[in-house]
């Protein structure tokens, strides 16, 4: 995505300036917003690519400028922040167009690795775009080659190409949990049950037990 600023959205001060002070050291334009209305008024004067929006806010809530936001500016990348227990919540964010969440409380290393992740997932979804089934097949081969960044990226191109469908968002879950990042598989095994709650291979992924042994029964769908 193009190096363009980030906006921070939360009616706490307090939150605003921590957010401000976690990122600054990656180099990027930072503003903020005190509520829904602000954030909206400053997108249509400034040229932002990355959104951090709080979904419990006043008056306008986060879901209600999320909605907004695809209308208005399709091509902006928006980051949900929850309350602890609002997992529903921003996975239903994430359906309407979010690309993905972080709950508080947070370190402030949380916070900057989940910004350079999305920011570098604009440079993957900028290569040579295939339809949805070619690059689901591209990520199962490159799971098979033991190319794992490879099989990431044609899972993410594929969430791109059609992020209706259950299977990427799965099989992007397995990568994840693969290489130990747990909390951020279950997100994925969530949003593929809740895009298809027939799906099986999520809802076997997501239901198994922690003490499985990391990639012995991942179902590939």
């Amino acid at each position: 995505m193009p190096e363009r600023g980030i906006l921070i959205v939360d009616d706490e001060k307090n939150i605003r300036l921590t957010m401000s002070q976690a990122l600054e050291p990656l180099g990027y334009k930072i503003g903020t917003a005190i509520n829904g209305e602000d954030a909206l008024h400053q997108l249509e004067e400034d040229a932002f690519g990355l959104v951090l929006l709080d979904l419990k806010m006043p008056g306008m809530d986060g879901m209600e400028v999320l909605r907004r936001l695809v209308e208005l500016r399709p091509d902006i990348r928006v980051i949900m922040v929850t309350a602890h227990g609002s997992i529903e919540n921003a996975v239903e964010a994430m359906k309407l167009g979010a690309v993905d969440f972080i709950q508080k409380p947070f370190a402030p290393k949380e916070l900057r690795d989940i910004v350079v992740e999305v920011m570098n997932r604009g440079k993957v979804e900028a290569a040579q775009a295939l339809d949805y089934e070619a690059h689901l097949a591209l990520v199962k081969r490159s799971i098979n080659d033991r190319h794992f960044e490879a099989a990431r990226a044609h899972a993410r191109q594929a969430i791109a190409a059609d992020p209706s469908r259950p299977e990427a968002f799965n099989l992007l879950g397995v990568l994840q949990e693969m290489s130990g990042e747990h909390e951020e598989a279950m997100k994925r095994y969530r949003v593929a049950v809740d895009l298809d709650p027939t799906y099986q291979p999520a809802w076997q992924n997501l239901t198994r037990s922690t003490a499985t042994a990391r990639g012995t029964y991942l179902n590939l769908g």
